[in-house]
């Protein structure tokens, strides 16, 4: 029986689905939760190693492993280097080094997305600055960073070869889940995503969870979802996707009251959202995956899934140096990635990931809220008056 890997900086939820699909998984990440833990053996950097997060690091522990299968989740996409390494070892289930590479190069991207008339911000290269236009909002990012960490407004100094410039677009945050084989690609949801909410620790444009769906009538789902089918085909036919995979996208509204999607990043990988996807819709992500990347895609059509009922989870990030006492009921309060017994967690870092689940929108995102109050009144990282 084949042995799968599943390496990251977090394998928690890939995880869950996995053990659906086979028993023989072993997960190599950076926190090793709880949650994890009483599933799957896992092995973890902070905790057996204790090593930094790096993809280099992770790669390195690895190397005490067997395995047949390799599936991996953030941030292997900012390191073809190590995802080449990775397929030397095991049979890869995802996007090789070179798919890795080319759609993760803004240069190659851009130059792409123009071509084929794919909508995204205008984006500028370092030693491009002079191009930045006066009266225009652009913000500085780091190319090999996730979830919206130390994305800043630029302040006009020169850019280094880790970052780019993009002119701010304003609109709703969103996120497409995709399945591909290659070169066709599937739809399996689209989410909202929640930026820099303070309500969960979170600033500036730091990715703080998804709620599934985006809430929009039928009429408007279906003319975005048809956009975003466009825009992931043909990102697909030309950058052979396979597996698994996310869009980061704007949704803008036109002068015409028509919805526009304009590209942000693909994220080649599994992504947070896709637990979602998994409670919504009754699917098992991994198994998806590993037959697009085997060239089989589901007969899914998000079209005929109405907004009947709305499904959150939001990472709630420490406020405060945080010593964790007692965590062994977490998991019947509906919260996952849970840490143990008296483990520290530093200012910004997560503490754990809540969930919701709504009639409506607004009242999700009241119940992650209020979840997450719970949980900082309960740790003390909350003051009763605040």
């Amino acid at each position: 029986m084949s042995r799968h890997l599943l390496i990251g900086l977090s394998t928690r939820a890939l995880a869950e689905s996995a053990v659906k699909h086979c028993r023989n998984v072993v997960t190599l990440d950076y926190f090793g939760d709880q949650d994890q833990r009483a599933q799957v053996e896992n092995f973890s950097l902070a905790r057996e190693y204790r090593l930094p997060f790096s993809a280099a690091n992770l790669l390195k522990a690895s190397q005490d492993l067997t395995f047949d299968t390799v599936a991996y989740t953030a941030n292997f996409e900012n390191h073809p280097n190590i995802v080449a390494a990775l397929s030397d070892r095991a049979s890869l289930a995802g996007n090789g080094a070179e798919t890795v590479r080319r759609i993760r190069d803004w240069s190659v991207l851009r130059e792409f997305c123009e071509k084929r008339k794919i909508p995204h911000p205008q984006t500028l290269l370092p030693g491009e600055e002079r191009l930045a236009t006066n009266g225009q909002k652009w913000l500085c990012k780091p190319v090999n960073q996730g979830g919206g960490h130390s994305i800043r407004p630029w302040d006009g100094r020169p850019l280094n070869d880790s970052s780019i410039l993009q002119s701010y677009m304003d609109g709703m945050s969103a996120s497409a889940t995709f399945l591909a084989d290659g070169q066709r690609c599937k739809i399996i949801g689209l989410t909202r995503q929640l930026i820099g909410r303070s309500e969960l620790g979170g600033s500036g444009y730091t990715w703080c969870g998804n709620i599934l769906p985006l809430g929009l009538n039928a009429h408007k789902t279906k003319t975005l979802l048809e956009a975003v089918e466009n825009m992931v085909s043909k990102l697909t036919q030309n950058f052979g996707l396979k597996g698994f995979g996310g869009m980061d996208f704007i949704i803008s509204e036109g002068v015409d009251g028509k919805l526009y999607p304009s590209l942000l990043e693909i994220n080649p990988r599994y992504t947070g959202s896709m637990e979602l996807i998994e409670s919504a819709y009754g699917l098992n992500i991994y198994t998806l995956h590993l037959d697009a990347c085997g060239g089989q895609l589901p007969d899914f059509n998000l079209l005929k899934h109405p907004n009947e009922k709305y499904y959150g989870k939001s990472i709630v990030y420490a406020r405060k140096e945080l010593n964790i006492q007692n965590t062994y009921d977490w998991a019947e309060l509906g919260r996952k990635d849970i840490p143990f017994p008296n483990d520290s967690i530093k200012p910004g870092h997560p503490i754990c990931t809540i969930t919701a689940e709504a009639d409506t929108y607004n009242t999700c995102l009241a119940k992650l809220i209020t979840r997450a109050d719970t949980l900082r009144l309960e740790i003390g990282d909350l003051k009763r008056d605040e």
